[in-house]
């Protein structure tokens, strides 16, 4: 086109010179209007143009990106512009990779529909596809355009990919180690050698990652740094590919040096703000001990921490090294500048469609008027977040000056009503269905309503539930429900109905206690003429209790924990009226940890165990005993199945051929270690797996033949965050299974915490 275009200008300037034009006209002008088309150009009717002033219209026109081609004509002082304008991209697909996924369509195709097709811009997709790939460790990938014109005038891209093949890391060599151990490197880097069976989750596929390979050199020095090694050097990488069957050689060649011991430790501030005695306490480094990189980043983090809860908002912290290479040793220095105090002019609520202001404010401890502390915000951000009440929130810090600045908090609504579902099926209670609405935020108050009934083959309860965590918006919480529940064992069925009450109070931030009352009426029916009712087994009771319990809680998240821990115990008393009679005592302990620092994808550690103790003081019922199985104590076994017996005639359960009753434990122990990790981020679906182990024994009862019960089970899950709330699926083996034991290989819940 620009050489049709240099002819018909060098065949114009040699009839036109130039003219007078009495006319301008535009033809095919789509994109700009005419009024706008006519300010663009350098000249106007009744002026004298020439060839240069027509070149440089046509090429202002091409630089606003709509045309295609553009030719003028000029007859008798009359000049008109022809304009082919771009065609529209009406649809946009991506096929053979990511087929259509909309984050790498915005991301890396960053082709729109409703734009002009640019055949510059569609190049630049290409390689930006092919870039994206070659980062996952795949070359000789091929991408190719298909073009469709539609009937109403626009296009239709489709980029077709043919993905390469992987680069399996046969060889990993280092030279140069003496000191460390290099099997240790694989910790930290994330090119590996290929390991056998290396599709096998925990092992080393070998797969190349090209984006990680500039970095992975620099990972091993900090390795080698934590050690104190501070002359150490790594060069990046060789890397040889056999291209016939997509495997590398990679080598690196590494200079160790010698490790460094901490001569002296500095800690200097700018302005003393601090004692040096409290500033000293935080650090961990040590004089006389081999330096260590690690450390000595979190050392500074915590100076920076204690001294922004000292309202320095803008605190900083420069650490230095002063190395005597001929000694090998090192002095460490933490340069503390603190800057101004700062303080909170105004906290702004965003993003609360539903939960009222006031509800947020409660749980922040930091407000328009305080100093600013580092430690206040974050536990904001995770008050927050045990809520319940949000996807994700943030606080932002607006800085307005030296000594001022807004808090902005972001927060992203979750859907706190929702419907209740939860299962199983087991060898022995067979099909189990539960269901019940409740909503833990109603019109966005912070109050819990709930109403639950379940039904199964061998159960049924029906609940109603009312609860206020912050009565006034105090430190008080408050809540009242009613209840029934049926549950039919082998041999009988018990029933109870009744109410409890109580209010709690917040006595720190993390420290909550709580006083309750509770009344029942339980009876037994369904009992065989066959069964005798000996030792008050199946009297009727009322229970009158009084409950004491005290929490620590310091978890960031409701449903999803990643850091923190739990722990409760309470104290239920029974005998404050009532024919029941016992001290019944439960702790339970939950302890979390994020992984993603440690190995790069958000992976959580979880450790849970409940210990319940049964002290007799005159009449502990039957049905006010412990049981153990299913998801909350041991899974693999079915929901409440795993109990001491005694020997009795008329028994349906057997045991070592000899007919027994099950009677429920006194005490019992259970644990487990969880692994949960990213599924479908996008679903918000994760898959967990779990170990469990559990111990139950009776010591209140004679004739108990099958006591001291241990048991475990393990298996898998999954975790999902669904439209209608967190559901839980679980599949489950047994460990150490005894004939008489009732099993269950899955379980599902909705609605609780993971």
């Amino acid at each position: 086109m620009r050489f049709i275009l240099a002819i018909f200008i060098a065949l114009l300037t040699t009839t036109l010179s130039a003219e007078v034009i009495k006319s301008i006209h535009f033809k095919n002008l789509v994109h700009i209007s005419e009024p706008v088309a006519l300010r663009m150009l350098p000249f106007e009717v009744g002026d004298d143009v020439d060839t240069k002033m027509i070149d440089k219209a046509i090429k202002k026109y091409f630089k606003q990106g709509y045309f295609k081609d553009i030719w003028v004509s000029f007859k008798s002082g009359n000049l008109d512009f022809n304009f082919i304008e771009k065609e529209m991209i009406s649809k946009v697909e991506l096929k053979g990779w990511k087929d259509d996924d909309e984050e790498i369509m915005s991301s890396v195709v960053r082709i729109k529909k409703g734009t002009l097709y640019d055949e510059k811009k569609i190049e630049a997709a290409k390689k930006r596809i092919i870039q994206a790939i070659t980062q996952k460790g795949k070359i000789d990938s091929v991408v190719e355009v298909e073009t469709k014109h539609l009937d109403n005038g626009s296009i239709k891209v489709t980029f077709v990919v043919n993905v390469g093949e992987e680069i399996i890391i046969e060889k990993l060599r280092y030279t140069g180690v003496k000191n460390l151990n290099s099997d240790d490197f694989n910790e930290v880097i994330a090119n590996k050698e290929h390991e056998f069976m290396g599709w096998f989750w925990g092992r080393n596929s070998g797969k190349l990652k090209l984006k990680d390979l500039d970095y992975d050199n620099l990972r091993i020095r900090d390795f080698y740094m934590q050690h104190g090694y501070l002359d150490s050097k790594v060069d990046k990488p060789f890397v040889r590919v056999n291209f016939d069957s997509y495997t590398a050689d990679m080598s690196y060649q590494i200079s160790e040096g010698e490790p460094y011991t901490i001569s002296k430790i500095i800690i200097h501030q700018v302005k003393k703000v601090a004692k040096d005695e409290e500033l000293r306490g935080v650090v961990t480094l040590e004089k006389g001990k081999i330096f260590d990189i690690k450390k000595f980043r979190n050392d500074a983090d915590k100076i920076k921490t204690l001294i922004a809860d000292k309202s320095y908002a803008f605190a900083q912290v420069v650490p230095d090294l002063k190395k005597d290479k001929k000694n090998h040793t090192v002095e460490v220095i933490f340069k503390v500048m603190p800057g101004s105090k700062v303080k909170i002019r105004n906290v702004i609520i965003s993003g609360n469609n539903r939960t009222l202001d006031r509800v947020i404010r409660r749980e922040l401890y930091l407000g328009p008027g305080d100093m600013y502390s580092l430690t206040d915000l974050k536990d904001s951000r995770n008050s927050l977040g045990r809520l319940g009440f949000f996807d994700s929130n943030t606080i932002e810090e607006k800085r307005i000056n030296n000594s001022t600045m807004d808090l902005i908090v972001k927060v992203k609504e979750a859907a706190t009503g929702n419907i209740q579902l939860g299962g199983g099926y087991g060898s022995y209670g067979g099909l189990l269905v539960s269901i019940g609405v409740n909503d833990r935020n109603v019109f966005g108050s912070g109050i819990s309503v709930g109403v639950k009934a379940e039904k199964s083959q061998t159960s049924k309860n029906f609940s109603f539930s009312i609860s206020n965590p912050r009565l006034n918006d105090s430190d008080y919480s408050g809540n009242f429900s009613i209840f029934h529940s049926s549950y039919d064992y082998i041999d009988y069925t018990t029933n109870s109905d009744g109410l409890s009450v109580g209010t709690g109070h917040r006595f720190t931030r993390h420290i909550t206690g709580f006083l309750g009352y509770s009344y029942s009426k339980n009876s037994y029916t369904n009992v065989p003429n066959t069964i005798q009712y000996t030792n008050q087994f199946f009297d009727s009771y009322d229970k009158s209790s009084i409950t004491t319990s005290v929490k620590w809680d310091s978890t960031d998240d409701f449903y999803l924990p990643r850091e923190g821990f739990e722990l409760s115990q309470s104290l239920e008393q029974a005998g404050v009226g009532g024919k029941a009679k016992f001290l019944k005592a439960k702790t339970n302990l939950g302890v979390y940890k994020g992984l993603k620092d440690y190995i790069g994808f958000d992976a959580i550690f979880r450790y849970k165990a409940r210990f319940y103790n049964l002290i007799n003081d005159g009449y502990i019922p039957l049905a006010e005993k412990f049981y153990m199985g299913g998801i909350g104590s041991v899974r693999g076994y079915q929901s409440y199945s795993l109990s001491p017996m005694e020997l009795y005639a008329n028994g349906y359960d057997t045991y070592k051929g000899q007919r027994v009753r099950r009677i429920g434990g006194s005490t019992t122990f259970s644990n487990s270690v969880e692994l949960s990790l990213p599924l479908i981020p996008k679903a918000k679906m994760r898959v967990v797996t779990f170990l469990d182990w559990g111990y139950i024994a009776d010591n209140v009862t004679a004739n108990v033949v099958n006591n001291n019960i241990s048991r475990a089970g393990y298996g898998a899950g999954i975790e999902w965050f669904s439209p209608v709330g967190p559901i839980q699926l679980m599949f489950a083996r047994p460990i150490g299974q005894q004939p008489s034991d009732k099993t269950s290989v899955f379980e599902f819940t909705m609605g609780q915490r993971f």
